[in-house]
């Protein structure tokens, strides 16, 4: 049918026929929370990249916690960040029964025990030299030496209480140690998230301030995979699913929407989205510059990245996508 019968705007001219014939929508169900879990009392330290983002102690993070799924979030991911003088050349620390994060998950359990509570997996905060893995000689990062402590990160994790663990490394195998490892262990219950397609990517800039996970020598692109490739994460993906991953994610979300798409309709698995704190961090200097509307570009950069497939987007947007979603937003989605 062509013009004039057949007119687009008809449906699109007020907010209540928009609304109506909206294709993908958007909840606070649909997202997780990432939290920066630190030693000490008290503690709210600001990421100075990141506005609005703080590194909490462990009963600060119990309470954001709280306010999280009161706002109708179903989940939060941590991660620890050590003191220097905790960390070594394996990442000892983050496989300690009594350390920053098994700790966040019993607090956070107690004050929200109704929220997932996921685990991020890797060693990049734990290591003095910030790879995600352990080296060999002239700083190659062995990985099947790396599969065993991974599997005891997953491991001290769950037997704190994660509802979820997810390997973020980025090392071959390390799904189907973590999964063995877990069933031997009477945990086969404790789904992984795998960080399945993550990319070698200059968005994860402010993560490493807030996380202090920036190499001390090199690169991670000798692990995480090519911005330019595709195929490849869908093999990745692949052999994520084969070695017993219960979500796949990929990661960075905005810039690889056509990888999030491809996974979805490929795969039909559920999909989570990592929207990386380079994303969030530009959002919010553009914003802080007058140059965008800081709630829409939220909501629309959120909305976009579950159109493309994404079942579950972590975001630090997560707070203010849900508040302005309860709030009726004329953002809102």
């Amino acid at each position: 049918m062509s013009f004039p019968a057949s007119r687009l705007r008809r449906l699109r001219r007020s907010e209540a026929w928009r609304r109506a014939v909206r294709e993908t929508g958007l909840s606070p169900a649909d997202l997780v929370y990432p939290l920066f879990i630190v030693e000490g009392d008290d503690v709210r330290n600001p990421v100075a990249s990141m506005p609005g983002v703080e590194q909490l102690s462990v009963g600060q993070a119990s309470r954001e916690a709280a306010e999280v799924y009161e706002l109708g979030i179903p989940a939060v991911i941590v991660f620890g960040v050590p003191d220097d003088e905790q960390k070594d050349a394996e990442g000892r620390a983050g496989y300690d029964p009594g350390g920053l994060v098994p700790r966040a998950i019993s607090a956070i359990r107690a004050e929200a025990p109704d929220l997932l509570v996921w685990a991020d997996v890797c060693l990049c905060e734990y290591t003095s030299h910030g790879h995600c893995g352990v080296l060999g000689p002239g700083g190659e990062i062995l990985n099947d030496e790396t599969l065993d402590l991974l599997a005891m990160v997953a491991l001290t994790y769950a037997r704190a209480g994660a509802d979820a663990v997810a390997p973020s490394d980025m090392m071959d195998g390390r799904v189907v140690a973590i999964r063995e490892i877990l069933d031997d262990n009477r945990l086969s219950h404790v789904p992984i998230v795998a960080y399945a397609a993550k990319y070698a990517s200059a968005y994860y800039g402010p993560f490493r301030d807030a996380a202090h996970s920036t190499p001390a020598f090199g690169d991670r692109r000798g692990y995480q995979m090519d911005p330019g490739n595709s195929e490849e994460a869908l093999r990745e993906v692949e052999l994520d699913i084969q070695e017993g991953a219960d979500i796949v994610m990929v990661k960075p979300a905005g810039p690889y929407l056509d990888i999030i798409q491809r996974v979805k309709e490929t795969f039909k698995m559920p999909t989570a989205a990592y929207q990386v704190s380079g994303e969030y961090a530009l959002i919010k200097a553009a914003a802080e510059k007058g140059w965008v509307d800081e709630e829409r570009l939220m909501m629309e950069s959120v909305l976009g990245i579950k159109r493309a497939g994404a079942d579950l987007v972590l975001t630090y947007f997560a707070k203010d996508v849900a508040r302005a979603l309860r709030e009726g937003s004329e953002n809102s989605v």
